[in-house]
Parts: structure tokens; C-alpha cells; sequence
């Protein structure tokens, strides 16, 4: 009895070992890379594998999102179309919003369950909505990403779900991530958002353990397929600095987050404290169109000049132009042997106070003539001023001359973000829209107005092209904006 259960534990020992070899190679990670860098000036603070092609997963979303933003800002389409959902979008597996097939959502709460969600369905509308397709989306997306840089970056899907081909790198998400930053930053805080409205019901971050606990955390996208492993892209700012990091391959969300909170520390301890910011130069806007056209490399052949800017005649003086004239005109009337009607205060040309002859010919030389008129038109006195001068329209195709020019540069619009209880809140928000979008207000004047016992705060100082570039992308972020101009 004691030998027939020694072996019966034996035999459980050997299954449990076998059981425990066959779960560790069934859960083997995928392969582990990794990518930091400066994210001001792109320099690399460290990679691992980081030109190894893995599969993205939904780091793929990156690149949707990106190509989204770019059609909005480019007026392909709007925040507000409103998207049909196909029978491929409604079909794909979870991660999902839930959309069902011929449902009607607007573009933005797609974006919104992609970005946060990382909904795989609305990525798929999201692509279909923009290129008619998935496939011709796919297309888009790998000549935006040739267009970028990401050499090494095959796209085949809208979401990321594995798929034979749909390969990146660690070095391309990251350059994929700082374009993100740096392209498009009125949507880069859409990332930071621990949950959010996507239309249909709310939707919380599935980077929002990482963006919770690591200080100075703001994005950018989590990934996860069984043959991918657990990947993520995130980056965070602290004192003016900003870092990017990569993983590929983690074993459960945990385990990545805390490597890549490493990995950012590690950044921070290695970059400068101060650095030139060089932004990446953001690609050529293709569209749905072709691929771009090769750049010719090689030295510059020829090098034309700009033609000249034709120069304008240097306007001549009115009192110059008589001055000069004034003798060569009298010479010419008395050369001519014409008569000069008698008007109320002619200049006489003769001494005496008798009548010429009838024929109208000069009784003096040339000469005499020209001095007697010289003298005589010295001795006559302008009339004087009138007391109102009305100003003459000048002439067609006579240059203007203007007196005194505006200085404030047509800068006569500007934009109003609310009306608070009391300043400081006004002054505040002021302040807070300000710092969120400096690429349209940064010359703009902030300005509290009291009206009726609250307070507007105003942007002013801002052209109206400026003043409706800076409302649309403030009602982008869901944030009140109205323009208003010179009353």
C-alpha cells in the first residue's frame, strides 16, 4: 500500500513538473525590445533590439489616430461627420466599443474610443470613414510611415490584431510617438485622459494605471495580442524635460509598466537639462493619393536667380516740377508768336499799359520777354488758403500716399473662452488656455471684461484668420470658444 501510493506521488510529481514545462513554453514572452530617447532633440538614450520587426499590436492605432488627425486639420473630413458603421467594422473582436452594423456615430467619439478604448471596431470605421476601406487605409498608413522615417514598419490593418506581415519596430513606434507630440499637440492631451465620453457610454484609459501613478505621465498608447506580448509607448515631462519609451514584448501589464517606468527614469537621469528642441520635420501631406515622388540627391546643378522686382519711379514733387518748368513753359508760349488772352490778372508781359497789336505779335526779343515774365511772376502773390479743403481722389493708376499707416496689423479680433463669477477664476482660465494652446494665442493679449456682475475672458489682439484657426482647435478639445470682432 505504502510502495502502490509512492509511486502514485511520484507519477503527480513528474505530471506537475511536465504540467510546469509546457505552461513556461506555452507563456514565453515575445521577444523584448526596447527604445528611450530625448524627445526635444531625438537623441537615443538607450535601445535594446530596437530594430527588431515584432508585432505592433494596438501601437498600430498610433498611426490611425495620426492619419485621422491629419485628414481633420487637412478638411478631408470633419469631428462631426457622421460615420456609418459596416458590417466589417461592427465584426471585429474585442478590445470594442460595440458598434453594430449601419449604426451612425460621429467621428470624434471614434477617435475617442481608439485613442482610449483602444476600441478595434472603431478603428476599422475610423479607417473605412477616411479611404472608403481598410485596405486602402493600410495603403495610407505605410506611405505616411515611409514618409516618416519607418524604415522597418509594415502596416495591414487599421487596429493591430496579429496578422501575417503587420510588422514594426521599437525605433519606429517611438518616432511614430514623437511625431504624435509634436505634429499634432492640440490632440496630444486626448491621450492623457484616465477616461472619456465615446458617445455611446464612457470609456476608461487602458494606460490609466501607468498615467496614475507615474509622475509627469501623459500618454501615449498601450498594446496587447497574445503574439505580441504587452507593449507600450508612453511618455511623461518633468521640468521642461521630455521622455519617450518603447517596450515590446512584456509579460503582463505590471511587469511592462514597471519597465517602463525604468526606462523613463533612466531617461530623465541621462538627458540634459537643457537642450534645443529640434521638431521632426512632419511629412508631406499624401492624402488618399500615390506615394510621393523620389527627392533628386546630388550637387545643385544650376541655381537661377530671382528675376529683379521692377523698381518704381521716385515720385516727383509738384514744386520741383514747377520750378523746373516754369522757364522752358514761358519760352515755349512766347516762341510760338500766340497772343495770351486777356484774363482778370494776367501776368502782362510788356512795360507799358498799351495794347498789343491785333495780330498778336511779341513788340519785344525773346529774351526780353522771358525776363519781363520772370520778373512779373515774382511779383505776384498766391491766393490765400481756403479755410476748408476738401481732399481730390487721385487719379486712376496714380500711386496713394499715405499719410499714416495702422499699427495694429489688422489685429482687431478675438476670442472669448467664457464668463466666470468672479476674475480670478476668468484670469485663471485664461491663463490654463494659454498654456494648452500656444501654438494660435501665444501673441494674443489675455483680457478680463466685467459684464453684468461676471466676467468674460477674452483673447484679443488676433487677426481673424488667427481667432478662428484658435476656436476650432479649442472646440477640438471640447473647450468653449466664440470669436467676436471689431465692434
Amino acid at each position: 500500500m505504502a510502495l502502490s501510493q509512492a509511486v502514485l506521488w511520484g507519477r503527480s510529481f513528474f505530471l506537475i513538473l511536465a504540467f510546469w514545462s509546457l505552461a513556461a513554453t506555452m507563456s514565453v514572452a515575445a521577444p523584448y525590445a526596447a527604445m528611450v530617447i530625448d524627445a526635444r532633440s531625438g537623441e537615443v538614450l538607450h535601445s535594446r533590439n530596437a530594430d527588431t520587426r515584432l508585432h505592433p499590436a494596438s501601437l498600430t492605432k498610433m498611426m490611425t489616430l495620426y492619419i485621422a488627425f491629419e485628414a481633420v486639420e487637412r478638411g478631408e473630413i470633419s469631428l462631426d461627420t457622421v460615420v456609418t458603421i459596416s458590417r466589417k467594422a461592427a465584426a471585429e473582436p474585442p478590445s470594442e466599443l460595440g458598434l453594430r452594423t449601419g449604426q451612425k456615430i460621429k467621428l470624434r467619439y471614434l477617435i475617442r474610443a481608439a485613442a482610449i478604448k483602444s476600441a478595434n471596431d472603431a478603428a476599422t470605421a475610423i479607417g473605412e470613414a477616411i479611404s472608403g476601406s481598410e485596405a486602402a487605409f493600410a495603403r495610407r498608413m505605410n506611405r505616411t510611415a515611409r514618409a516618416m522615417g519607418m524604415t522597418r514598419t509594415t502596416f495591414k490593418n487599421a487596429h493591430g490584431l496579429t496578422e501575417s506581415g503587420h510588422l514594426s519596430t521599437a525605433r519606429d513606434m517611438t518616432t511614430l510617438g514623437r511625431h504624435l507630440f509634436y505634429d499634432y499637440p492640440e490632440y496630444y492631451n486626448l491621450f492623457s485622459r484616465i477616461q472619456t465620453h465615446a458617445g455611446m457610454r464612457t470609456v476608461a484609459n487602458t494606460n490609466r494605471r501607468l498615467l496614475s501613478a507615474y509622475r509627469g505621465a501623459d500618454g501615449i498608447k498601450t498594446g496587447y495580442t497574445r503574439a505580441a506580448g504587452y507593449n507600450l509607448v508612453a511618455s511623461a515631462e518633468r521640468g521642461g524635460e521630455r521622455i519617450i519609451a518603447t517596450v515590446f514584448g512584456g509579460r503582463s501589464t505590471a511587469t511592462r509598466n514597471a519597465r517602463v517606468a525604468e526606462l523613463l527614469d533612466m531617461g530623465f537621469q541621462r538627458a540634459p537639462s537643457r537642450v534645443a528642441v529640434r521638431k521632426p520635420q512632419q511629412p508631406p501631406y499624401l492624402g488618399n493619393g500615390e506615394a510621393p515622388m523620389a527627392v533628386a540627391r546630388g550637387p545643385v546643378k544650376r541655381s537661377p536667380l530671382p528675376k529683379a522686382r521692377p523698381r518704381e519711379e521716385a515720385p516727383v514733387l509738384v514744386a520741383d516740377a514747377l520750378q523746373d518748368g516754369i522757364a522752358d513753359a514761358l519760352a515755349e508760349v512766347v516762341a510760338s508768336d500766340v497772343a495770351m488772352p486777356a484774363t482778370p490778372g494776367a501776368v502782362e508781359l510788356a512795360a507799358n499799359d498799351e495794347p498789343q497789336p491785333a495780330t498778336g505779335a511779341s513788340v519785344l526779343a525773346p529774351s526780353a520777354d522771358i525776363e519781363v515774365a520772370r520778373s512779373s511772376l515774382a511779383a505776384i502773390q498766391p491766393l490765400p488758403r481756403p479755410v476748408q479743403v476738401a481732399a481730390a481722389a487721385p487719379p486712376p493708376n496714380e500711386p496713394t500716399i499715405v499719410t499714416r499707416l495702422s499699427t495694429s496689423g489688422g489685429r482687431h479680433w478675438g476670442i472669448s473662452v467664457g464668463q466666470y463669477p468672479n476674475r480670478h477664476e476668468a484670469e485663471r482660465v485664461l491663463l490654463t488656455t494659454a498654456l494648452t494652446e500656444l501654438a494660435t494665442l501665444d501673441d494674443a493679449l489675455r483680457k478680463v471684461v466685467p459684464r453684468g456682475g461676471a466676467f468674460d475672458a477674452n483673447f484679443v489682439g488676433m487677426t481673424q484668420e488667427r481667432a478662428a484657426l484658435a476656436c476650432r482647435r479649442l472646440q477640438a478639445r471640447d473647450l468653449a470658444c466664440t470669436t467676436f470682432g471689431p465692434s
